[in-house]
């Protein structure tokens, strides 16, 4: 049982995790929405890996069969960003979604967290409302620069 505990700190620890997170928190007048989320729904380290696998399953699932939908610029347009919003969403069920914030906003990704958010909805609104392959494509192309960023 030792050696599991043990696995299951290193596999913590290299994900960013701190060892003893769940137990510390921040007095009362310092908490922000975020620590009262993060307390309420607190999920333990199995949980978080089982949230980690779906999401990121469903959202690669969701980026792969974009690609059989690649002449529909909006099946295209829809099913893209929705797999990688849920591939981006998979990384918070690691770190949890203050710190997925937090590192989103720092200093050094804060122009390529801009620039994907920006991308995400100028793809959606040229799949849905101006119905343009190339100028979704040119999103999409955009958004993904941005996510590798």
């Amino acid at each position: 049982m030792d050696t599991m505990r043990g696995a299951v700190e290193r596999a913590k620890m290299l994900v960013g995790m701190e060892v003893d997170e769940e137990s510390a928190l921040p007095p009362p007048e310092e908490q922000s929405f975020f620590d009262d989320v993060t307390r309420h729904c607190a999920l333990t380290t199995t949980q978080r890996l089982y949230g980690f696998a779906i999401c990121l399953a469903a959202g690669l699932t969701c980026t792969f069969l974009s690609m059989l939908v690649f002449f529909n610029p909006v099946k295209f347009g829809i099913t893209f960003t929705l797999g990688n919003l849920m591939a981006l969403g998979s990384t918070a069920f690691l770190i949890g979604p203050k710190r997925q914030f937090d590192m989103m906003l720092d200093s050094v990704r804060i122009y390529a967290t801009a620039v994907y958010i920006a991308s995400i909805i100028i793809a959606l609104f040229c799949a849905l409302y101006v119905h343009s392959k190339l100028l979704t494509l040119l999103a999409i192309v955009l958004e993904f620069g941005s996510l590798v960023w």
